[in-house]
């Protein structure tokens, strides 16, 4: 089983799915295999750093969190070598190019990426658009062999079938208002770890994050303190998408942009699924609707 995680920023997947491919990781063994790609440079995200202390700092930040959590990590180079400039990134050739061979290389079963708002008046970050958009833009192309062989170069003459992966959007914390899912995973076994991970992140949530105010949060002062910081705000994310309860869950929505699964297979692949908190009977009729199947036998 081959997962690749592509997001925008630092710090984007613990915060969204790290969870999940830990319960995978200790499921499958040595049968799991994962990739987090980093869409931007990181420069951005600070008040009193200069641009490119921001950049080193979350680059050792994101280190110390990968060997915590066990994955590998890449930052996305576009065709010219140079990492996408944070708060400013665009669906461009370029940017599709980089996917596309990201993409391809490690031929994921599953990848993950945010989601596309549909609805106008929820909010956004514009790096978390950019990627959804270019990864729905690109994902037909994961199997045309020819698609961005200008920006990488190959032998035209020679070309072998790419797997296209099922296409997962993770939630986001951004779009207040509009975060529906498909399924949740309960992550409560692994919470501790999702704290120390995150908690590599200093520049983040001890500085950023408080200083810019998105997230009414103070500043903590130890682990102890950010995992109650964590543990609220998994707390609001339950009440946003009216899930009862108070176990840690990550939440998912299957797309057709890449292949679609059918559901068996999609359950019998996934870490299990917090089935009282997730609306399978919906995605069920969706999937299979989508791969042009006959509906389920009532009872």
């Amino acid at each position: 089983m081959k997962a690749l995680y592509v997001h925008a920023h630092y710090d984007d997947y613990e915060f969204t799915a790290a969870g999940t491919f830990e319960r995978w990781r200790r499921q499958l063994g040595a049968g799991f295999e994962s990739r987090v790609v980093i869409c931007t440079d990181g420069a951005a995200g600070h008040h009193f750093r200069t641009r490119p202390e921001t950049a080193r700092i979350r680059f050792a930040e994101q280190t110390a969190s990968s060997r915590i959590g066990q994955y590998p990590f890449e930052l996305l180079r576009l065709p010219d070598g140079r990492v996408p400039r944070e708060a400013c990134l665009r669906v461009t050739p370029d940017l599709l190019a980089a996917l596309w061979r990201v993409i391809r290389e490690f031929e994921p079963d599953y990848l993950f990426c945010p989601p596309l708002p549909s609805d106008p008046l929820a909010g956004v970050h514009v790096d978390h658009v950019a990627v959804a958009q270019a990864v729905r833009e690109v994902a037909y192309m994961i199997n045309v062999p020819h698609a961005f062989t200008p920006e990488y170069p190959a032998d035209e003459t020679q070309s072998k079938p790419c797997k296209v992966p099922v296409i997962v959007a993770v939630y986001d914390g951004y779009m207040f208002g509009e975060n529906p899912f498909d399924f949740a995973i309960d992550v409560e076994e692994v919470f501790e770890l999702i704290g120390d991970m995150t908690w590599c992140h200093q520049s983040q949530i001890t500085e950023w994050l408080p200083w810019v105010g998105r997230h009414a949060m103070s500043a903590p002062a130890t682990l102890d303190d950010w995992r109650a910081t964590l543990r609220r705000r998994f707390d609001r994310k339950n009440r946003e998408l009216g899930v009862a309860g108070s176990h840690a869950l990550e939440v998912f929505t299957v797309t057709a942009w890449g292949e679609v699964p059918a559901f068996d297979d999609l359950m019998r692949d996934l870490p299990p699924v917090a089935a009282a908190a997730s609306p399978l009977g919906a995605l069920r009729d969706r999937l299979q609707r989508w791969r042009g199947e006959p509906p389920a036998a009532p009872g």
